[in-house]
């Protein structure tokens, strides 16, 4: 075998260890229909502050694209069902919708999916027909500029699409459906595309009490159902679903293609008939979602496949219509606060932030910035207590008391401090995505005076913010761990090349 050749199929085994290796991430669905949002610029912001690093839009909103230029933020934007017919008829639509739409953003903005259509068999004026040739022509557009295997090109589905779901080896698509489904599936396959899926579990506990548990729906179950044809053991609804595409998919022939989950959560609030939307049962279902997902789990029938999910939704949208629950999927209210706190990582304790649960401090706790924040975090941290957050950062401004030591993490413990003090001292005011922690001992030292609730005046110390020592040897050693694995991959190559 040539040399040139072996070193390029070597390189292009790395790439595909690399991309096997990412495995499954969360994201979070941006909707726009509410009023008294934030601006898309302090959303992004937001969305940086809590560690969130995809993000779904449902246009092609410039604003928005705009917003997330340069943040790292992978971005998966939309065209409407309204646009379906358009874009369908002719070539020359689609490649004016990409010139415009996409291209004066990217790559700055990192758009990695198209969705040509959402939820087409659910929507009032089924649009089913078009979604396919429009699918095609933007592919075509994207192929134009050498830019369809960046960003790849599906359509959102909703349970809906299956005529069947239990048990889930006995899933099935819609008949009804299959003059659009199979030349969808087909491009899916060949494009290597994903089937994106929206998926519920909170409407079918709502709608089949009887049938399905709270435990089972929040992957708090302690007991299995069992598949009988199969025999395969399911402790929660998520899982059953996703196998119940898996099986309908395997029943037309199509193995190789993945599932990705544009939309799950769980509502906040709900009209008095709708009993488990509460914000309790809508943290744990979006911890355990988040938790079950970046392990790597999978599915009874996929174990340990890879599945990218995205929550929804961002903020609470009071412009939806329906039952009270439609308009409490969020995460945060338009103003920023928390509807409940969600650790993105997957990793941290959870903290309940209602009304009803905020833990509030007697004036004796302080909140300073975590000795395992990296400097990213930090300064993102900063930026949104600084801006969106209302601190008066004035202190830590260059000849002023708190510039010194001018380090983001004293900086940073400062600004974290003001907004936790002027919040009400909640522990979810210490959050910050988890860069932040609260102390019983006051850090004001020198003229440098950290304030706290119902009092102006601290006992001076000696005291001083963390340093930021501990956050650059975990960067040293996260970038050792991925140099290690970089070079044993290497050598790895090296050695196929040689034999």
């Amino acid at each position: 075998m040539p040399t040139g050749f072996t070193l390029i199929s070597a390189a292009s085994l790395f790439l595909l260890l690399l991309d096997c290796c990412s495995g499954s991430f969360v994201g979070v669905c941006y909707g726009r229909s509410a009023d008294d949002l934030p601006t898309p610029d302090k959303v992004a912001q937001l969305v940086q502050l809590h560690k969130i690093k995809y993000v779904r839009i449902y246009d092609s909103n410039l604003q928005v694209l705009k917003a997330f230029a340069n943040t790292g933020i992978e971005l998966m934007i939309g065209v409407p069902n309204s646009d379906l017919l358009s874009l369908s008829q002719f070539q020359s639509n689609a490649d004016s919708w990409l010139k415009n739409s996409v291209l004066p953003y990217y790559p700055a903005t990192k758009i990695t999916y198209i969705t040509v259509g959402a939820e087409v068999t659910e929507s009032p004026n089924n649009a089913s027909s078009f979604v396919v040739p429009a699918m095609t022509n933007v592919l075509t557009a994207l192929k134009k500029l050498g830019l369809h295997k960046k960003i790849k090109v599906s359509s959102t589905h909703s349970l809906g699409v299956l005529s069947r779901s239990f048990p889930p080896s006995a899933g099935a698509f819609n008949s009804s459906h299959a003059h659009f489904l199979k030349p969808m599936l087909e491009f899916l396959a060949e494009n290597q595309s994903p089937f994106m899926i929206d998926i519920y579990p909170y409407y079918a506990y709502r709608d089949s009490r009887s049938k399905v548990s709270l435990d089972y729906a929040l992957f708090e179950a302690s007991s299995e159902v069992i598949d009988p044809n199969t025999g395969l053991l399911y402790t929660n609804m998520f899982d059953a679903q996703i196998d119940a595409i898996y099986f309908a998919l395997m029943a037309l022939n199509f193995r190789t293609i993945k599932v990705m989950v544009t939309e799950t959560g769980w509502p906040s609030k709900g009209s008095p008939k709708e009993i488990a939307a509460t914000p309790d049962n809508a943290q744990t279902y979006n911890t355990n979602l988040i938790r079950h997902v970046i392990n790597n789990t999978g599915t009874p029938a996929k174990p340990g496949e890879e599945l990218d999910v995205y929550i929804f939704s961002l903020f609470n949208e009071n412009r939806k219509p329906g039952m009270e629950s439609e308009r409490n999927w969020g995460l945060f209210y338009p103003d920023q606060t928390s509807v409940y706190s969600l650790d993105f990582t997957g990793r941290g304790a959870v903290d309940m932030t209602t009304e009803a649960n905020i833990t509030r401090s007697n004036g004796t706790t302080w909140c300073i910035a975590s000795s395992k924040a990296s400097q990213i975090d930090l300064q993102n941290a900063i930026d949104w207590a600084c801006g969106p957050g209302n601190v008066d950062c004035t202190a830590i401004q260059p000849s002023q008391p708190c510039f010194e030591p001018d380090n983001l993490a004293s900086h940073a413990s400062f600004a974290f401090n003001s907004y936790y003090q002027q919040n009400g001292a909640s522990d979810v005011a210490c959050s910050f995505g988890g860069t932040g922690v609260t102390v019983d001992k006051d850090p004001s030292y020198d003229n440098c005076i950290y304030t706290r609730v119902g009092s102006n005046k601290t006992v001076t110390s000696n005291t001083t913010a963390i340093s930021s020592t501990s956050s650059s040897s975990q960067n040293g050693n996260s970038s050792s761990i991925f140099t290690f694995l970089l070079v044993t991959c290497l050598f790895a190559l090296m050695h196929i090349q040689r034999h």
